[in-house]
């Protein structure tokens, strides 16, 4: 009998050596996860968005080079931005999981299979809804040698030109009552 006790004490001992060490390396993979944050910028520099490794927005920069844009296409890419930074998230996750508990934790794994169905990856880019603003649409004549027909502006009608009256009280042209 002394043995069994022994060797239960020592399963014990062995299962909290155990839980202490993973709680030790998840402590490690939140703390880890927790200090870190992802930024994304528009491609033009104007626009710079930062999101924490939970996806929440911590940092919006909107360059004085944005005042030139319309607030649409302004938002849009703000939202774009957004996407993409949380996207990147379970990569993240990926790696500090990969640092502090192991690829083949269970319980790790799935912290990163959430945040990939939480932070799916965004569509791809739209094209531009709104002209760039170096490109300008000018809606005038090509400039070539074959000039456009001109038609005549349509004929005005004659002016009536009222007839001069001679009454001298008759500032206004007209009388005041009637």
């Amino acid at each position: 009998m002394p043995d069994s006790i022994d060797a239960s004490d020592a399963m014990i001992d062995n299962w909290t050596k155990r839980l202490e060490e993973n709680a030790a390396r998840y402590q490690a993979l939140a703390d880890r996860v927790q200090g870190q944050s992802v930024t994304e910028r528009s491609k033009d520099g104007t626009v710079t968005v930062t999101v924490d490794s939970r996806g929440l927005l911590k940092n919006l920069v909107i360059a004085e080079g944005a005042a030139g844009k319309r607030m649409a296409e302004v938002s849009a890419q703000v939202m774009q931005l957004v996407q993409r930074a949380q996207a990147r998230i379970p990569e993240l996750l990926q790696q500090a999981m990969s640092e502090t508990t192991g690829t083949g934790d269970q319980a790790a794994a799935e912290i990163v299979r959430e945040a990939q169905s939480t932070f799916p990856q965004p569509p791809p880019e739209p094209e531009p809804a709104f002209p760039e603003p170096d490109r300008v649409r000018r809606f005038l004549p090509e400039d070539n040698d074959e000039q456009p027909p001109r038609t005549p502006p349509p004929p005005q009608p004659p002016r009536r030109r009222r007839p001069a009256d001679n009454d001298d009280d008759d500032d206004f042209g007209g009388p005041i009552l009637s």
